[in-house]
């Protein structure tokens, strides 16, 4: 799901191991109900404890705008009139599901964080955090010890040393990982390694001038905050650290080829590695990260490590050293004073459009919560997800399954054996739902009430060991890579698993209490689209143990990219923002999981029927209420800016179009609205895409 929280506070360093591919994308944007009432939500007390439910069996009738025809903008029919009535709230960059149920999370999740003795791990943590005169009386006093240590580096293999312990630490690296499945032998864990280097949230923000205001800011950002450590003649030191970092950028990967496993799946040992990339003193980063040498790793990005570790050689070390000051401090910010947490969110609030900072209680729940998330996790699932919650789950996740199933048998263009080796790998896939059946073991993680500082640095380097502690070990397919609490879900890629957190398994999402159709339509078609991830345009190339393989005949192989690339085709042709049009290629594995997900919720929900006709509620057919609940699912409306974030760095296409570019290729959907050719995003039948 889209990170809500975007680069203006969170914990830097919880997710140390971050250049690790996500090979099967998790699902992304939901959508919104507004809690002060812009909705037709039960709930709309912003204190509430209770899930955001609609009406008596699950739809928004209220938000719908019918001067609309379906086929003219079904986003506006089903969402228009909630669209009319909403405003984005100041300190998010959107409004929507997605932010509605992330906000009643951390209403629940307050009252257990908030409930903890400051003597235990979690109100320990809090409190330093909460303890805003402490941070602000202490300023920048806990940074200089990190800082000094990157002043008195004396040489770049010093230097390439501290990059390899940032990964722990506060500080940058221009190449990070950690361990995953192998690709060929997905039981064991190989190290992965990636790019890195760049502080702005892709390469285009360095090199489109639609994003020059952004690289302003950044540079803004640069001056104050080297500025605000002391350092001598900052402006220069910020155009040095732009012009470096604007000369990685050139040579780092595009993001669309970044997700290709195809291309980063490239294995080498430690010397192969070394001879490759002579920039960078390998044996040093290694050191550094705490890693002995490899016999075998992944190697992702090849020639942009290679590029950017020949630049790395030929930087001056005074432009190396002040790179990484800014980023210790940057990373560092969000628990120093007012000062540093104000300058910092200048900058990122241009690349979002929020115009307000978070409250502090919620800056300090997102550093509980990715520091000792599964600690948080087990009393919050014990109070927010009920046994009957997850037994339903559990059967609509096995329903979606065998409808699958039914789908992989029923394709009419697939040979046999390409379907055998598609309905071995659905049946080996693992269903997890709401938490995960062993906990994390915290209790070598000292905190203290008085150290915020202390407790991030701690706090990383503990996460860092942990996933560090897997190198060479058989892969835990039980282990979890989300938080119970989190409002997400994803597809585990190389360990063929999906993953539901309770967090989303909140209405308007998932409910016991409403109409099965809604259920279907919403968190059936996020199962869905879990389980496509593994048959989407990466996940096809990975077989039913994990192992990168291809198990298709050449003619079914040409059949589906065939049909992929006339989908890619549509999703260019939508204008996300002013300018900003989707890329189908860095969209398409979660475009291909919408819409086939889709499919499989649909054809699931008429197989729960037992073959009776579906009810109609308040004049709405069963599979009126499906299509309306998957829409108001993903309603969202977002801020300029952050679309145009999205697009330029995020494989999700923008809400909006999650929910106009499935349903157009779905004959029921057709049928269903009695959408005629004179609508505007009508598509003949022959030119529907059909993959799954």
């Amino acid at each position: 799901m889209k990170k809500l929280l975007g680069g203006a506070a969170g914990l830097a360093m919880a997710a140390a191991l971050a250049a690790v591919p996500v090979l099967a994308n998790d699902m992304a944007p939901m959508a919104s109900l507004k809690a002060d009432g812009a909705g037709e939500a039960s709930a709309k007390d912003e204190g509430s404890l209770k899930a955001l439910t609609f009406g008596s069996w699950g739809v928004d009738l209220g938000a719908r705008d019918t001067s609309v025809k379906p086929g003219d903008d079904f986003d506006r029919f089903a969402n228009g009139g909630w669209f009319a009535k909403t405003e984005i709230p100041a300190d998010q960059a959107s409004a929507g599901v997605d932010y509605d149920v992330y906000n009643l999370t951390q209403r629940q999740l307050r009252q257990v964080v908030t409930g903890a003795p400051a003597t235990s791990q979690v109100g320990g943590l809090y409190q330093s955090f909460a303890d805003e005169a402490r941070v602000e009386a202490l300023g920048a006093k806990p940074l200089m010890a990190d800082l000094a240590k990157v002043a008195a580096i004396k040489d770049k293999s010093e230097m390439a040393r501290f990059m390899g312990a940032s990964q722990g630490a506060f500080g940058t690296t221009i190449v990070g990982g950690g361990p995953y499945a192998d690709t060929d032998d997905p039981t064991i864990n190989v190290l992965w390694l990636g790019q890195g280097g760049l502080g702005l949230p892709e390469r285009e923000y360095y090199l489109d001038d639609q994003f020059k205001p952004q690289r302003d800011a950044y540079r803004a950002y640069i001056v104050r905050t080297l500025g605000l450590t002391g350092a001598k003649n900052p402006e220069a030191a910020a155009d040095a650290i732009m012009a470096y970092e604007t000369e990685i950028a050139k040579v780092s990967w595009k993001i669309a080829d970044r997700r290709d496993i195809g291309k980063i799946n490239n294995p080498m040992s430690s010397a192969e590695l070394a001879a490759y990339a002579p920039g960078l003193d390998w044996n040093a980063w290694f050191a550094g990260a705490g890693i002995g040498p490899q016999k075998r790793m992944i190697v992702n990005e090849t020639t942009a490590i290679r590029d950017i570790s020949a630049l790395y050689a030929k930087t001056p070390l005074d432009t190396l050293k002040l790179w990484q000051q800014f980023h210790v401090a940057n990373q560092a910010s969000p628990y120093l004073s007012k000062a540093f947490v104000d300058s910092r969110f200048d900058y990122t609030k241009v690349l979002s459009g929020v115009s307000e900072l978070r409250p502090r209680w919620k800056r300090g729940l997102t550093l509980v919560d990715g520091s000792l998330g599964e600690l948080v996790g087990e009393t919050y699932s014990q109070q927010y997800f009920p046994a009957s919650a997850k037994a339903k789950m559990e059967a609509l996740v096995a329903n979606l399954k065998l409808a699958m199933g039914d789908r992989i048998r029923a394709n009419s263009w697939m040979a046999p054996a390409t379907k055998e080796a598609a309905l071995a790998k659905l049946q080996k896939m693992d269903v997890m739902v709401g938490y995960p059946d062993k906990w994390r073991d915290y209790s070598g993680l000292k905190i203290d009430a008085a150290d915020l500082y202390g407790n991030v640095q701690r706090s990383g380097k503990f996460e860092y060991a942990y996933q560090l502690g897997e190198l060479g070990k058989p892969v835990d397919r039980k282990k979890w890579s989300m938080n119970p609490q989190e409002v997400n879900a994803y597809n585990g890629g190389l360990e063929n698993k999906i993953v539901f957190p309770a967090g989303i398994l909140q209405a308007p999402y998932f409910s016991e209490t409403v109409d099965d159709a809604v259920n279907y339509g919403a968190i059936g078609a996020v199962i869905g689209h879990e389980i496509i991830h593994g048959f989407d345009d990466q996940g096809r190339k990975i077989d039913a143990n994990g192992a990168v393989r291809d198990w298709w005949t050449p003619e079914d192989a040409a059949k589906f990219d065939a049909a992929a690339k006339a989908f890619g085709a549509q999703y260019a042709t939508y204008e996300a923002a002013p300018g900003a049009f989707i890329n189908p290629d860095l969209t398409m594995g979660e475009n291909i999981a919408d819409l086939a997900g889709l499919e499989v919720a649909y054809d699931a929900y008429h197989r729960s029927l037992g073959g009776k006709p579906a009810p109609v509620i308040d004049g709405l057919t069963g599979d009126q209420r499906f299509f309306l609940a998957f829409a108001q699912a993903w309603r969202d409306k977002a801020r300029e800016d952050s679309i145009k974030q999205q697009v330029a760095s995020d494989p999700h296409s923008p809400a909006r179009w999650r929910i106009i570019g499935p349903v157009r290729n779905v004959d029921a959907w057709y049928t269903a609205f009695g959408v005629g050719t004179d609508a505007k995003y009508y598509l003949k039948p022959e030119d529907r895409t059909k993959i799954w």
